[in-house]
């Protein structure tokens, strides 16, 4: 029996079991079978290398930033990608079976943003077929996912799309599960809740932590996590990257019709035809790339408001700062002279700790030799 025959008759299973508490610790131990499989399915089995590397698919990563465009034939994506990237697109040229040669580029805000066009991402993908397995491994890598969607039939599309993307282990506008798990070479399962909890209990928590061999491990709940948290927490693959979705071609369905669709969550409407709403797409993006904008000043000069220091705002201190622009400012480091929202006053002198706001101003002062 092939990996995908397993895969389906263990959720065939999962779904004529009846949901309840006396069947949670058996769904439990089923979701961890499956999710199993399914990193064998994608990975490849241990030793054989895999097959989500990403061969044949290399892409230059360039920017402060990758969009990754993901969606099904003939819903505007080549339109959109064209238009936003202007005549640095080059989607005439560019071969979608080998995904070698970066599409386009944008610049917004003072920010280079890379977008990437990902066709093969096709349904049953996840399962092995078409290329899914090598799109998967740039998809990982980008910043943002816009999911484009004919309107004409947003929620079917929209479904089959995310099943793909999550069984690739890709977590679409969500946050990891506040759940920590420490393994230990002794002692067994000890399971510690410090809220309310719902989904889980010790006994399912066992079960699945028995099912990987985990025998010993501290588990604690700082929220009320579901199977699928704790099954992510011990896979430890999975990815967390916002996501749009965007709803093309909406000159083509009435006014009621959008007000409807348009009460999608994370949702964008647009026309990639007649260039409709690009600047509503635009603002949600930067929203969703949460990035953070950082302006020189050279000792005497005004600042340089043109071309901003882009971080990302995991990764906003005075240190990044330097390493962004070059790595050797932080050999001569003595502080930094910084304005604006992140200091109590004007300037403020700081060190490389200092954490960065947007449209910040930064001095570097050097040592002196």
């Amino acid at each position: 029996m092939s990996i995908v025959d397993r895969i389906k008759a263990i959720e065939d299973d999962m779904a004529r079991t009846q949901k309840n508490k006396a069947t949670s610790q058996h769904l439990g131990l089923l979701k961890a079978k499956v999710a199993k499989l399914k990193r064998e399915l994608i990975e490849g089995p241990k030793g054989s290398g895999g097959g989500g590397k990403g061969e044949g698919f290399d892409v230059a990563k360039s920017g402060d930033a990758r969009i990754g465009f993901i969606g099904f034939p003939s819903v505007g994506k080549s339109t959109l990608l064209s238009n936003l990237a202007g005549v640095h697109s080059e989607v005439a040229a560019y071969e979608f079976t080998t995904l070698t040669t970066v599409p386009g580029q944008i610049s917004y805000k003072g920010a280079k943003i890379q977008l990437l066009d990902l066709p093969g991402i096709i349904e049953g993908a996840k399962d092995g077929k078409g290329r899914g397995r090598q799109v998967i491994a740039v998809a990982r890598t980008c910043s943002l996912i816009y999911i484009v969607l004919d309107c004409m039939k947003p929620l079917g599309h929209k479904r089959i799309i995310e099943a793909e993307v999550e069984g690739f282990g890709i977590r679409l506008n969500k946050k990891p599960p506040q759940l920590v798990l420490k393994k230990k070479d002794k002692g067994g399962i000890n399971f510690v809740a410090h809220c309310p909890v719902t989904h889980l209990d010790a006994e399912t928590v066992t079960s699945v932590l028995k099912e990987y061999k985990i025998l010993s491990a501290d588990v604690r709940l700082m929220e009320d996590c579901t199977v699928d948290d704790l099954i992510d927490v011990i896979e430890g693959n999975r990815v967390y990257i916002p996501a749009v979705y965007v709803l093309n071609k909406i000159d083509q369905i009435s006014i009621e019709e959008l007000d409807i669709i348009c009460k999608t969550p994370h949702c964008v409407p647009i026309s990639a035809h007649h260039r409709w709403n690009y600047d509503g797409l635009l603002q949600l993006t930067w929203k969703y790339l949460d990035l953070v904008r950082v302006f020189t000043k050279p000792k005497g000069q005004l600042p340089d408001y043109d071309q901003p220091v882009v971080l990302q705002r995991e990764k906003r201190t005075v240190e990044n700062f330097c390493m962004k622009i070059h790595r050797a400012l932080l050999t001569d480091f003595k502080h930094a002279l910084v304005w604006g929202q992140s200091v109590k006053h004007n300037p403020q002198r700081v060190g490389k700790d200092h954490v960065l706001e947007d449209e910040d101003v930064v001095q570097i002062i050097k040592k002196v030799k």
